[in-house]
């Protein structure tokens, strides 16, 4: 399957999934962003790679505004060069609107990921020859307060069913990519791929999570994640 196949699949797989509280609202980039969505895929997803990272599940003001994994606007319409159209979701929580490219916001743990790897690689092209970025959820959750709630915190049930359709599509996406290895963006992200791709031979290995609700990512996360990217084999 290619990625682009693999995203619909997977789109169609989560399109059938119902949540409860205290998730009110639920955001599926694959739908509204499909069109800068697969436009990442299509532009920058051709294999094979030498490293995947592999993210949790999208950010309100990233993949959620912009179809793209750690998706800060800014960068994916100035760096990457993809700005299509974005539509909005058919519910949407008041303080978390789907603005597109039009919002203002900026995602912390997007500008630090797109932006270490436009200042150690210059062009999308470069980076791109080597890593590539996807998410192993594609769900955003929001709380009825516009909390953002990742999967790990879903009820068991949800949570197994949601974990079921996105371990398939991990499971194609990478062996479309053909990576000789896979870094999780944080620890949570290491464990599922190591429970959908242990039995592959595939390296798994971890890296810090940008999130700005790390004190340690807080602390100059770039030389931190490169430390990370080199003990696990990463040639930079």
């Amino acid at each position: 399957m290619t990625l682009v196949e693999v995203s619909r699949q997977l789109c169609r797989d989560v399109d059938a999934l119902s949540f409860a509280e205290p998730v009110a609202f639920v955001y599926n980039p694959l739908t509204y962003a499909r069109e800068p969505h697969e436009a990442y895929l299509r532009r920058f997803g051709n294999g094979p790679k030498e490293t995947v990272l592999l993210g949790m599940n999208p950010g309100p003001w990233g993949m959620a505004q912009t179809g793209v994994p750690f998706g800060d606007v800014g960068f994916v319409r100035d760096w990457l060069g993809i700005s299509n159209p974005v539509a909005r979701p058919e519910t949407e929580h008041p303080k978390r609107p789907v603005l597109g490219f039009d919002s203002k916001r900026s995602e912390v743990s997007g500008s630090r990921l797109w932006g270490w790897a436009k200042e150690r690689y210059r062009e999308p092209e470069v980076f791109f020859a080597k890593f590539f970025v996807i998410n192993y959820c594609p769900l955003a959750f929001l709380e009825a307060t516009g909390r953002n709630r990742t999967p790990d915190k879903l009820p068991i049930r949800e949570r197994r069913l949601l974990e079921e359709a996105c371990d398939r599509a991990l499971a194609a996406s990478i062996a479309e990519l053909q990576p000789e290895r896979v870094i999780g963006v944080g620890v949570w992200a290491k464990k599922r791929a190591e429970r959908v791709l242990g039995e592959t031979g595939i390296p798994i290995g971890v890296m810090l999570h940008p999130s700005p609700a790390s004190p340690k990512a807080n602390r100059g996360w770039a030389p931190q994640a490169e430390a990370d990217l080199r003990r696990e084999g990463v040639d930079l």
